[in-house]
């Protein structure tokens, strides 16, 4: 089978925290020097610079291998779709890979690289994940940039990341999530902050899965109250959202995308040409139709992310054979689109990860979804799933270390990266602390009192790093457990009682960024 379209030769890694991890690229993501083919064998030129992603990855010392198969202009959920060949599961040469992103699915799921970037725009980034056991995680839209890669609906896409695990795939989705002011699509998303037991939400009735997929599915559900309670819920509205994907203003956005290259040539598969072409035919009219539909659907949706978390789904409803396809390539990819195609037009976030394994030997993969923004905790929760022990220590910082700050780097280049955001427990107060430089200092009143909680990064550090990071805070800072607004205790800065002088309490501002807004010429260089 054809995994690979281009292979290259392997670089001297830069220090960073991705550090020697070796990575494939779905072919509609650029790569300096290398052509894009998007599938399409007669694209030939080779891209003038990395794609926006591509270049963060490898800054952080990720290690390109090559581009991988796709299906062609990232249209198909089944892997066929490409003049390079057919990919199959690893699990089975009869059965399909799960596409578009094929290639960086197998790839991963084979041992051929440490993680891949595909990109998800009706569940491109899950399904392939699903039918290899492997971990695929899609952002929320705009939280990854889409610089140079080749649009599919430019309007929806999102590049993803696969590995074997999570806590693999966490490490370079949280190097790949950077805002870029030269991608009209990308943004800043805040994270919410961390609350008790989860809601996770299940469908309150049968989802017509076949009896190999339906007997996976209810061990699943049987694992679910693992992640926190479960709560049974309508999803039609879901459901009747992803069959809006392949129809009104998404399919003329294809066409807007890759129309022209549509034309008759032997090497442009018939079936993206049969799906796509019906995209010049829709109107301004029906496109508007379209969005109100649309509208109407969300407007159904919102009542659910009251109630949830995070709603557990399968990812597909079936594992197809090669056959199969192949005597119904149009009407098995709309059925393996079921539980995926209205993701990104309900701006959520996803991931996808194993579930119980089939009897007949064949990966049955599930999902958690939330809404956009919510990307750590489907991802801490696909942790918990999976049996991942988090790696490193938690580390909470309030001052110099936080994003942007002066000292931040002391942090990323130990290879420390963001775990979420949050704030303390209600009775800590903050101060600032008297020195050659201003810096905050943390300090728990006895007994409690009822504050605002202070802002809060949590960072991930390895364990082996701990030590030297230690040795940089200086009295009367102090690093000692610090509560979290859910209870969650985690190391943090804190301060000596003498070092808390009254008269510079800043607590009620509820954070060291908003005290610095309001005295910008003091540098903070220091938690």
């Amino acid at each position: 089978m054809t995994v690979w379209i281009t292979r290259v030769e392997p670089t001297e890694p830069l220090p960073g925290p991705l550090h020697g991890l070796t990575m494939a690229l779905k072919d509609n993501i650029d790569l300096y020097g290398v052509p894009t083919t998007a599938g399409d064998p007669r694209n030939t030129m080779p891209a003038a610079t990395n794609a926006f992603v591509v270049d963060r990855l490898i800054e952080a010392g990720a290690i390109p291998l090559g581009k991988t198969n796709l299906d062609q202009y990232a249209t198909g959920l089944v892997g066929t779709r490409s003049p390079y060949g057919a990919p199959h599961s690893v699990f089975s040469d009869q059965h399909i890979s799960g596409g578009s992103s094929a290639g960086s699915a197998v790839a991963v799921a084979a041992g051929e690289v440490d993680f891949a970037l595909g990109t998800d725009t009706a569940g491109s980034g899950r399904v392939p994940a699903a039918f290899n056991g492997i971990i695929g995680i899609k952002p929320s839209k705009g939280l990854v940039s889409t610089s140079g890669v080749v649009p599919a609906c430019r309007s929806l896409d999102c590049v993803t990341v696969f590995a074997r695990t999570v806590e693999t795939a966490r490490r370079a989705f949280e190097v790949m999530a950077a805002y870029d002011a030269d991608d009209p699509y990308s943004r800043r998303l805040p994270k919410p902050t961390k609350t008790g037991t989860r809601r996770i939400g299940v469908p309150d009735r049968p989802l017509g899965l076949d009896p190999l997929h339906e007997q996976a599915w209810a061990e699943a559900l049987d694992q679910a109250a693992k992640l926190g309670d479960v709560v049974p819920v309508d999803i039609t509205a879901l459901l009747d959202t992803a069959e809006l994907l392949y129809s009104g203003p998404w399919l003329a956005e294809r066409w807007l995308a890759f129309g022209d290259k549509l034309d008759d040539d032997p090497a442009v598969d018939p079936t993206v040409r049969e799906i796509v072409r019906k995209g010049a035919t829709i109107t301004a009219a029906d496109a508007f139709a379209g969005f109100d539909r649309l509208a109407a659907l969300r407007r159904r949706t919102e009542p659910l992310w009251e109630q949830l978390d995070a709603l557990l789904l399968p990812v597909t409803e079936t594992h197809p054979t090669l056959a199969e396809v192949a005597a119904d390539p149009i009407g098995v990819n709309s059925r393996l689109g079921r539980f995926t195609n209205m993701v990104n037009l309900l701006d959520l976030c996803a991931v996808a990860f194993p579930g119980p394994m089939r009897t007949d030997g064949l990966p049955f993969g599930v999902q958690l979804l939330a809404p956009a923004g919510h990307d750590h905790l489907v991802i801490d929760l696909a942790e918990v799933w999976c049996g991942e022990q988090p790696t490193g220590v938690l580390l909470a910082v309030a001052g110099a270390h936080l994003s942007g700050q002066p000292l931040n780097d002391e942090l990323v280049r130990r290879g420390a990266t963001l775990a979420f955001e949050t704030t303390t427990a209600r009775d800590y107060r903050m101060y600032v602390v008297e020195g050659p430089l201003p810096r905050p200092g943390l300090t728990r009143t006895t007994p409690p009192a009822d504050g605002p909680g202070i802002e809060v990064e949590v960072w991930r550090l390895p364990a082996e790093e701990l030590a030297g990071f230690l040795s940089t805070v200086a009295p009367p800072l102090a690093i000692g457990p610090l509560e979290l607004a859910d209870g969650t205790e985690v190391l943090g800065f804190l301060c000596t009682a003498d070092a808390a002088d009254p008269s510079r309490e800043i607590t009620e501002l509820g954070g060291w960024r908003a005290y610095l807004k309001l005295a910008p010429a003091a540098p903070g260089h220091s938690d």
